[in-house]
């Protein structure tokens, strides 16, 4: 009796975690403050800083599908990328996404522009995979473009 206790009590431990875990999909919201969490960051620690933090995947940065990555506004490259790092130091600018738009163009753009925005485009999905649609939140700071998406479900 006791180990079947423990084995539901385990399972329903697990159940409450991985309901949580999977069924908070990331808002524009939480993509929002990821940006805005990372710019204090930098600005507290240094560019540099928050780079390792990045290419370590630290959590406060990288929570699945939502995370930072950054970008030289002047230059167009790739200055950290905790999911995909083959692209830092790339200037990927005018490379289209699966549907044709030239939208790292675009969010340099806005930066410039504007400093913070958002930008629409198509994108793959690390946790699942798939080529699918993605809205992310720019912010400028300084000559740096920080980038926090999510996915449109």
């Amino acid at each position: 009796m006791k180990q079947v206790l423990i084995r539901s009590m385990a399972y329903l431990a697990f159940a409450s975690v991985s309901a949580f875990v999977f069924a908070a999909q990331p808002t524009e919201k939480d993509a929002i403050a990821m940006a805005e969490r990372g710019a204090a960051f930098m600005k507290a620690s240094g560019k540099e800083a928050l780079m390792k933090k990045l290419a370590a995947k630290d959590p406060e940065f990288v929570q699945g599908e939502l995370y930072v990555d950054m970008r030289d506004i002047n230059t167009g490259i790739v200055i950290a990328h905790p999911i995909n790092p083959s692209i830092v130091g790339k200037n990927l600018t005018d490379v289209p996404d699966a549907s044709g738009k030239v939208y790292r163009r675009e969010i340099i753009q806005l930066a410039a522009r504007d400093g913070k925005g958002w930008v629409d485009y198509m994108y793959k999905n690390p946790v699942s995979g798939k080529i699918e649609p993605k809205t992310t939140y720019i912010l400028r700071v300084g000559d740096v473009v920080l980038e926090a998406g999510i996915y449109k479900k």
